[in-house]
């Protein structure tokens, strides 16, 4: 068996790996040698998905994985009072890795492996793939290349007119196991801790009517800091934030898969979630047809559109709501918010249930 992973990051590497431990032979193309990941990125793995990816794909070592104890919300009218929180007295929600770092162990693990190949892409590759018809089939993880530009264009799509600025900063010694959003006028900022020294910011600007400056926005995080005692701030880096939802997921042998499927608005830290619940998803189906002893063709790309298309669909949306709640509360200058929140914080059937979701995804 032969699977052809288009797309060398997270995704293709996470999904590669998956496939390895089923004895599947996988080959990644990609544009170029990915040398320069940036080390101010960071991902939030829900516990559930956590398990399972160090159960079906690798196990992390503690060093790289950060837990989070607990969630809190507050508004900048009221910095100093949470105005929601989300704890689980038993268990961890979350945890809070290095981007580049998951992505050299994967990568690192794979290399060892005799049924892994990296291919780089030249001029004519993506034909050649097509002509030589030798994979069971293809996974695409990449949105800008021929393939994609063909098959998979209908989209539902926004623009938020956002801009996601992300740096890790050191800072003086504390406990700090505790995630902080805090909603603004100018978007929102999660404070999400990498260790008892180093935290991770992810602001998410609005800007429609203004662009900022690098030294702004590092101004805006100092003003909007809520305890930390900052020593330095590493490099910042900024990508547009816009979200899309695929309308169909595969087109002949070639599924499209990570970001080309769906992306989210970083809110709420779910995007390499759903991605993950995806692989999870798609792996059962092949586990199946494995132990049924039957070929992997197409029908598997159907069968993983019907079982997962919906609920994707819903769980991006309701992302989107969120957001969409934020801000239309902004433009009334949080008078609403606190109140909203203030009635939500009260009902701990609602706040464990918001706490399955983000842990879970949609169990449908």
């Amino acid at each position: 068996m032969n699977i052809c992973i288009i797309g060398g990051g997270l995704t293709g590497l996470s999904l590669a790996k998956n496939l390895i431990n089923k004895k599947i032979n996988v080959h990644i193309y990609q544009k170029t040698k990915i040398n320069n990941f940036s080390p101010t990125r960071t991902i939030g793995i829900s516990k559930n998905n956590l398990e399972y990816f160090e159960k079906e794909i690798l196990l992390l070592p503690k060093k790289n994985k950060w837990k989070i104890k607990k969630i809190e919300i507050y508004s900048e009218k009221e910095k100093k009072r949470k105005i929601l929180n989300f704890e689980d007295s038993k268990n961890n929600l979350f945890y809070i890795i290095k981007n580049d770092e998951i992505y050299k162990l994967l990568n690192n693990e794979l290399s060892k492996n005799k049924l892994f190949k990296k291919i780089t892409v030249k001029k004519n590759s993506y034909k050649e793939l097509l002509k030589k018809n030798s994979y069971d089939l293809i996974i695409n993880c990449e949105k800008d290349n021929p393939i994609s530009k063909k098959n998979f264009v209908k989209k539902i799509n926004k623009d938020y007119k956002n801009i996601a600025y992300t740096t890790i900063f050191e800072h003086k010694k504390l406990e700090n196991n505790s995630a902080i959003q805090i909603f603004t006028s100018l978007g929102p900022i999660a404070f999400l801790p990498l260790s008892s020294t180093q935290t991770s910011v992810v602001f998410s600007i609005d800007v429609k009517n203004k662009i900022y400056s690098d030294s702004d926005v590092l101004k805006f995080i100092n003003k909007f800091n809520p305890k930390f005692q900052i020593k330095k701030f590493f490099k910042l880096n900024n990508f547009k934030l816009e979200s899309s939802n695929l309308r169909k997921y595969y087109h002949k042998n070639i599924l499209a898969f990570g970001d080309l499927l769906h992306k989210i608005h970083p809110l709420a830290g779910q995007g390499f979630n759903m991605t993950l619940r995806d692989i999870k998803d798609l792996s059962k189906i092949i586990q199946d047809k494995i132990d049924l002893g039957l070929q992997l063709d197409s029908s598997i790309l159907e069968e993983f559109q019907n079982k997962t298309k919906n609920k994707n669909f819903i769980f991006s949306t309701g992302i989107d709501f969120i957001y969409e709640i934020f801000n239309f509360d902004k433009e009334y200058k949080g008078k609403n918010l606190n109140k909203i929140f203030k009635v939500f914080g009260k009902n701990k059937n609602l706040i464990n249930s918001i706490i399955k979701f983000a842990d879970k995804g949609l169990g449908i």
